[in-house]
């Protein structure tokens, strides 16, 4: 199954239920993409854990005060059977700049905002709003 994927899923269905926290297996991706929604604030912490030596990110959810979900959105873009790229100046703002998508560039994981600063496509693999 594809990482980010469910990555996304399991962000969507522990915020559903309201949930503080959620575990998700980690991986280098899965690791990357946590730092990231971390330094945009979509997050509020995460933490490398081991259950039954397997390892996993326990990621802290944030809510606004009338206790709804922070992150209203998680779509991704790129999937294994059809990869996304796009070059910078085609990488375009998500919901007019009130969200974020991460890019796969040949310097890291960076959001959409950083990708056309340092004028780096890659590929496109979600989007948070």
């Amino acid at each position: 199954m594809d990482p980010i994927s469910d990555m996304l899923t399991r962000i969507r269905n522990a915020q559903a239920v309201d949930q503080k926290t959620v575990l998700i297996p980690f991986l280098g991706l899965t690791s990357k993409v946590a730092e990231v929604l971390l330094k945009e604030g979509f997050i509020g912490e995460f933490k490398k854990v081991k259950r039954n030596e397997v390892k996993y990110i326990r990621i802290s959810l944030k809510y606004n005060k009338d206790k709804s979900a922070f992150i209203s959105g998680l779509k991704k873009v790129s999937k294994p059977g059809k990869r996304i790229y796009k070059k910078s100046r085609e990488i375009k703002r998500v919901i007019d700049g009130y969200g974020i998508a991460i890019i796969s560039t040949s310097q890291g994981l960076m959001t959409d905002k950083e990708a056309r600063r340092q004028k780096m496509g890659g590929e496109v693999l979600c989007e948070i709003w």
